[in-house]
């Protein structure tokens, strides 16, 4: 039976958290929110906790998961590198929803990182998932809380509809504020890379890391790499389980609606006038781009409680946190049309 635990998102219950660090602590997993998504949490040195977030999730083994920390004492037990190349990253994001690559240390279990030789570690803003971390007073490692390629979590109720009676604790603090799943940035190579687009925006993390370097795959929809470099990197995620197609062109549209008469549209408040006589889903506002990121998973996860057979979403200019939202949706689609 999976424990619902429900603490207040800013001040949260030291007494309740307890129970579930306890459970931490026991080897158990824990669902907990983070700014960015839910995330499944164990203790990243237990081997057996960190196995079940695999099984739990039906999460392929080579896919490394990140460990989130409380503060930077913690940094330098997981790492065999200098992290003063990262000062500044570190110094402007953390506490955020920024993750960084290292050389990982020999005391990390080679399953917390899929086999790599690397770890990934962030240090999250959100109090719930930060008194957590401190009271299990281990890294947590921690992938998303939704059953592998499923829409990630930003509610307790996504949490449920996927994993209740699959884990043993989920702490319900309301809905996330971001909404996407951390930027990604890789230190273990010779030049920065960002591998996986976030909240952080390539515009922000470029004030920062002037060098920075952004792959092709993230820019011109190529291939991906074979094995993942970091979470999140292969593999299909973040779909719903009816058909998702993402829409370049909107001269095409008319062919679309064609081959899926019984769907739904997924767009910006702005372009909402448009299929005035179509089921309509509205993701957010463009002149609030941040509204768009935030409701993406949930508007994503409502399709497969609609009466539809699939959904039609249209493209968003590629900027700022449009940017990641995008590389989501191409990720998450079973069909893309240009």
């Amino acid at each position: 039976m999976t424990m619902i635990l429900k603490v207040d998102a800013v001040e949260p219950n030291v007494s309740i958290l307890q129970r579930a660090a306890k459970v931490i602590k026991e080897g158990g997993v824990v669902a907990f929110p983070t700014e960015t998504v839910y995330g499944l949490g164990a203790d990243c040195f237990n081997v057996v906790g960190v196995l079940k977030i695999f099984k739990v999730k039906n999460r392929p083994p080579d896919n490394p998961l990140i460990v989130h920390i409380c503060e930077l004492q913690q940094l330098y037990e997981l790492v065999e590198q200098d992290t003063k190349i990262a000062e500044k990253v570190i110094e402007k994001f953390w506490p955020g929803p920024v993750t960084l690559i290292f050389k990982k240390s020999a005391k990390v279990p080679k399953e917390v990182t899929g086999g790599l030789e690397t770890i990934a570690v962030r240090m999250p803003s959100h109090p719930v998932a930060r008194l957590l971390i401190k009271l299990s007073g281990t890294p947590i490692a921690a992938p998303s809380a939704n059953l592998s390629g499923r829409p990630s979590p930003t509610k307790a109720e996504h949490v449920v509809e996927d994993l209740y009676g699959l884990i043993d604790v989920i702490i319900d603090a309301g809905e996330t504020p971001l909404g996407l799943e951390s930027s990604i940035i890789d230190f273990s190579k010779d030049r920065p890379i960002l591998l996986r687009p976030g909240p952080a925006t390539i515009e922000e993390l470029k004030q920062v890391i002037p060098d920075l370097e952004v792959p092709e795959f993230l820019l011109m929809l190529e291939k991906q790499p074979s094995r993942p470099l970091s979470p999140g990197m292969t593999y299909r995620h973040y779909s719903p389980n009816k058909p998702l197609i993402l829409v370049y062109n909107e001269e095409q549209l008319d062919e679309v609606f064609a081959k899926y008469p019984n769907s739904v549209i997924i767009c910006p408040e702005e372009y909402s006038h448009k299929f005035k006589n179509r089921r309509i889903l509205v993701l957010g506002r463009l002149s609030e781009p941040f509204t768009i990121a935030q409701n993406l998973y949930n508007v994503l996860r409502s399709v497969d409680n609609l009466p539809v057979s699939a959904a039609i979403v249209l493209a968003m200019e590629p900027k700022g946190i449009l940017f990641s939202v995008m590389n989501r949706l191409k990720k998450a689609a079973s069909e893309v049309v240009e």
